[in-house]
């Protein structure tokens, strides 16, 4: 990996220099991180194996699904590109990090971040079709079209990693090596380069800050036309509908906020920065898996029929 600076390491200071608090900041995010891994694997294996268990959970098998399914992926990569490191962080004296450390995590943290933003995008589109277009539905979100939508994802959320991770390796690092957050991203990067950065910030606002900014609109306005054609809909399909989108919105709202909050705005860093990033990097992927499976019949008794064969696999034997 090229290196454009005289900086070889970085020193990330954390979320707090506080002894008896860094040990708080261990427990609180060694029990997130663990439900995070936990929560989304659990929907992942329930997604993956519910399809041979025939009903009444072949549900499971229909495109929201299939989108859950690499949004628990996503959630769980984009989890692991952050929390390890700062679990163990907060357990050392000093919280040194490569430069090239550095910028594999800028790399992940876009990427999946990226990725998380494009299937709620699909997530959304497939509701749309679902309840504005049910007699299509089948024709309209079949298999292939799934495949050929999340793999677009995957490329466009590449290329959008790729693009962020080349302009801050242009940044030189001739100063200070002190990082004031938990993880390497692009406003605390842009703070320490020295040099003018506000044509790179450009860059960068023109690229996570237009991906964050024009994901969530799109997201309301398919919400609210969605909602609103919901007057035409039985008690029954409102209510059933209603809780799906409910529990969307409050994903959307959890993840973007933040994230526009960061990534829209000019090169500079304030004090609550790093609160606000533990909600879309920490927070939301540990709240995911609790959003869509308690509040989701099909997610639920998928994972009943699950346990219930495995224990009764394990008397057989």
């Amino acid at each position: 990996m090229q290196q454009n600076k005289s900086v070889t390491e970085f020193i990330l200071l954390g979320l707090t220099q506080d002894p008896m608090r860094e040990k708080i900041v261990f427990i609180i995010f060694f029990i997130f991180y663990t439900g995070t891994v936990l929560g989304n694997l659990l929907i992942i294996v329930t997604i993956r194996f519910s399809r041979n268990l025939g009903s009444p959970i072949q549900t499971l098998g229909n495109p929201m699904y299939f989108f859950l399914f690499y949004l628990s992926i996503a959630d769980t990569c984009f989890s692991t590109s952050i929390a390890p490191r700062l679990i163990v962080d907060s357990l050392s004296v000093k919280k040194v990090i490569s430069y090239n450390e550095c910028m594999t995590q800028v790399f992940a943290l876009h990427l999946f971040g990226c990725m998380e933003i494009l299937v709620l995008m699909l997530m959304a589109a497939d509701r749309y079709v679902a309840i504005c277009k049910p007699l299509r539905y089948p024709t309209i979100m079949r298999r292939q079209v799934c495949v050929i939508l999340i793999t677009f994802a995957w490329i466009c959320s590449f290329i959008h990693a790729t693009t962020q991770n080349a302009l801050v390796m242009r940044l030189p690092f001739c100063g200070s090596n002190l990082i004031d957050h938990y993880c390497c991203d692009l406003q605390p990067l842009l703070k320490l380069a020295c040099m003018d950065t506000y044509k790179i910030n450009l860059q960068l606002v023109s690229n996570s800050g237009v991906v964050c900014s024009s994901g969530f609109l799109l997201l309301m306005i398919s919400y609210i036309i969605i909602l609103h054609s919901l007057r035409n809909h039985s008690a029954e399909a409102r209510r059933k509908a209603l809780s799906t989108c409910t529990s969307h919105i409050i994903v959307v709202i959890l993840f973007f906020g933040p994230c526009i909050f960061i990534y829209t705005r000019p090169p500079t860093t304030f004090p609550i920065d790093k609160m606000v990033a533990v909600f879309y990097t920490i927070g939301t992927p540990f709240l995911n898996p609790l959003i869509y499976t308690l509040r989701n019949r099909e997610v639920k008794n998928a994972m009943r029929k699950l346990w219930s064969l495995k224990v009764t696999v394990q008397r057989v034997q």
